[in-house]
């Protein structure tokens, strides 16, 4: 007995939860613009973006890509609508199947467009991340001719085979045909992953990514294509969306090329937005008084006010002060009111202080240290500290 293997077609596209009908065709669809945006969010955030931001434009984009893609087929198929014996309202019911990718990518770029724009974010880098979503996306869309039992390819009897069943209405005579619907989802699961590779490997920007998604796509979509046995408008012995496949690969190598010498390597920032935000890391070291610790030099220790106030001692008022540790350690302190302190220990260091009001004093201590401090209101102040100012003299 002979066993004919073939990939069975469902008996109906439509799954009843309840009274609700769940179609299979609208179904592939949804799952496919979840996967998009899941993975293009975590693409985009990978690259320096915000979470969210791939959904939110994303309202934008496939909208337009929904009526971009059913708007492609209405017009290169019209005669299945706008002919004698057809209703036009069919055009509407978009459940049915029937979406152009080319029209689909078009419009929805330009809905991507509109919102990368209200956020103020490039378009090419958003395509980068969201391209090999939209890869597995018609990978998994590509599902919903399955249900519909459509769009497959010549008579064949490989063990992959699919099963068609006789529908007069429809157009369709029973049989096992190639595929084609399951060809074009592997087809773009591979674009997915070469999409990834790349883009890891060679560090894709600037709309290159998304450049070689198209690229890809097409020369798989021209094969594939010419499998297909459902009526469509030839040119040149070659069906329409042949050529589109041709045109569209030239335009998508075109671009890699010259983007590539314009603009080389990646997008340092996706975001503005972000890219304010600043990175995320440990605080920085401060010291007991919240502020920054002072930077040290073989003399001594220095540091700096930043709200007119110094850190140790400053003067407030614009008047300086100077003062010594007998310890051998030095403090000094400076603010930025314009008040400048100096002093100088017994131990020998030097400080010095300038003055801004460009009026100062010089004193010196018992050890031979050297003071230096000016003030801002333009009087000086010199002293040296030690057990006496100056040794008095006895007779």
């Amino acid at each position: 007995m002979d066993l004919l293997a073939y990939i069975p077609s469902p008996s109906s596209g439509v799954i009843y939860l309840g009274p609700v009908p769940l179609r299979g065709y609208a179904f592939c669809i949804i799952i496919g613009v979840f996967v998009a945006v899941w993975l293009g969010g975590r693409r985009w955030v990978a690259r320096g973006g915000r979470v969210g931001t791939v959904a939110d434009i994303a309202v934008w984009a496939v909208p337009f890509g929904l009526v971009g893609g059913r708007l492609y087929h209405v017009i290169t198929d019209y005669e299945l609508y706008f002919t004698d014996g057809r209703d036009w309202v069919d055009a509407f019911k978009i459940w049915q199947g029937g979406l152009g990718i080319w029209g689909a990518v078009a419009l929805g770029a330009l809905g991507a467009w509109i919102g990368c724009r209200r956020r103020g974010i490039p378009l090419p880098a958003y395509a980068d991340a969201i391209a090999p979503g939209i890869a597995f996306a018609q990978a998994i869309g590509r599902w919903g001719n399955w249900f519909n039992q459509e769009l497959y390819g010549k008579a064949t009897t490989v063990p992959w085979a699919l099963k068609i069943d006789g529908d007069a209405d429809a157009g369709r005579v029973a049989g096992t045909y190639h595929p084609t619907f399951l060809y074009e989802s592997l087809w773009c699961v591979g674009v997915a992953l070469l999409v990834i590779w790349a883009d890891r490997r060679f560090r894709l920007g600037h709309g290159r990514a998304f450049a070689l998604y198209v690229a890809a796509y097409t020369v798989g979509r021209f094969w594939i294509e010419y499998l297909r046995v459902d009526d469509a408008h030839h040119v040149l012995g070659l069906r329409l969306n042949d050529w589109t496949s041709i045109v569209v690969f030239l335009g998508a190598v075109a671009y890699l090329v010259i983007s590539a010498k314009k603009v080389p390597g990646r997008e340092e920032v996706v975001e503005p937005a972000a890219a304010e935000d600043g990175p995320v890391g440990p605080a920085p070291v401060t010291g007991a008084s919240g502020e920054a610790p002072a930077e040290s030099d073989a003399a001594g220790t220095t540091g700096a006010g930043t709200t007119g106030a110094g850190t140790t001692g400053a003067d407030k008022a614009g008047a300086n002060e100077t003062g010594a540790d007998e310890g051998g350690a030095d403090k000094a302190g400076a603010d930025t009111a314009g008040a400048g302190k100096a002093g100088a220990d017994e131990g020998g260091a030097d400080k010095a202080g300038a003055d801004t009001a460009g009026a100062g004093k010089a004193g010196a201590d018992e050890g031979g240290a050297d003071k230096a401090g000016a003030d801002t209101a333009g009087a000086g102040k010199a002293g040296a500290v030690a057990a006496e100012a100056e040794p008095s003299k006895k007779p």
